[in-house]
C-alpha cells in the first residue's frame, strides 16, 4: 500500500443492509428547493415539505452518510427511510422531539 493510496472494493458496499424501509412521496410546496441530509429525523424537515410525518418519525433518509436530497417546489419526490439508529436521541433541530425517540 501506499500512503494515501485509495483501495476501492470491488463489490457495492451495502448501506442500511437490513433495515426496516419507510416509502413516502414528499412534494416541496413552497417557492424554493429544501435539501435534507442523510442523518435528519426526517419528520421534523422544513415545513414547506408535505409528507406523513408520522410515518417519517424517527426515520432518517436511506442514502450514503454525508450526501442530501434536494426537492425542487412543485416536484413530488420518493424517498425511501429507514430508522435513526445508535441511541435513537434527536436533540435540537425544530424542537419538534427534543429527546429519545422511543420514551
Amino acid at each position: 500500500m501506499i500512503p494515501g493510496e485509495i483501495l476501492y472494493a470491488e463489490d457495492p458496499v451495502p448501506v442500511n443492509e437490513g433495515a426496516e424501509v419507510t416509502r413516502l412521496t414528499v412534494l416541496n410546496a413552497a417557492d424554493r428547493p429544501v435539501q435534507v441530509g442523510s442523518h435528519y429525523h426526517f419528520a421534523e424537515a422544513n415545513p414547506g415539505l408535505e409528507f406523513d410525518r408520522e410515518a417519517a418519525r424517527g426515520k432518517r433518509l436511506d442514502i450514503a452518510a454525508g450526501t442530501a436530497v434536494r426537492f425542487e417546489p412543485g416536484i413530488p419526490v420518493d424517498v425511501a427511510l429507514v430508522p435513526i439508529g445508535g441511541r435513537r436521541i434527536v436533540a435540537g433541530l425544530r424542537s419538534a422531539t427534543g429527546g429519545p425517540l422511543d420514551a
